[in-house]
């Protein structure tokens, strides 16, 4: 296995604890582990981040944040719309090719989603469509509240209905 993706029933629901927690696991076990976020909006700052909770899981430096997540938007909106602010496009074929220049033999790439399962990630497509051109297994992150169970079926049955692994 070279890459895990980390994907949710929704957006705030841990995502990056989950993947941080992975990343502590496996450097433990001493594996090679490597962390990507291939689209983080809402960014503002450094501290706090999704960028920089997985920078301190690996043990690196706030200056790797563009290894680690090169698009960055100020804008707290799904990565097609905050593009759009900054007169960018995302693409679905530059998100893969980035997931897969990250892959690396030995290595495993943690790599985590924004959003939900069914949330836009790039122009026309969804964290589905990327994971499945990736044909990463993924992990999908639940929270406990009132629906949650909906909400982490209807994912599954989404990934389940594309042929998509799911590890945990």
């Amino acid at each position: 296995m070279t890459a895990i993706f980390i994907t949710a029933t929704g957006t705030d629901i841990g995502k990056t604890y989950v993947a941080a927690a992975l990343i502590r696991a496996l450097r433990a076990q001493g594996r090679a582990v490597d962390a990507f976020k291939p689209a983080l909006s809402g960014y503002d700052a450094f501290e706090g981040s999704d960028a920089a909770v997985l920078l301190a899981a690996l043990g690196r430096p706030a200056s790797d944040l563009g290894q680690i997540a090169p698009l960055r938007f100020a804008a707290p909106r799904a990565a097609p719309a905050a593009s759009r602010l900054g007169d960018k496009t995302v693409a679905l074929s530059d998100l893969v090719a980035a997931c897969r220049a990250r892959m690396t033999p030995g290595k495993v790439l943690i790599i985590e989603g924004a959003g939900g399962v069914m949330s836009p990630i790039a122009a026309e497509a969804t964290n589905l469509d990327l994971i499945c051109e990736l044909k990463t297994p993924v992990v999908v992150v639940t929270g406990s509240y009132l629906g949650a169970v909906s909400h982490i079926l209807t994912a599954l049955e989404a990934l389940w209905s594309r042929g998509v692994a799911i590890a945990a």
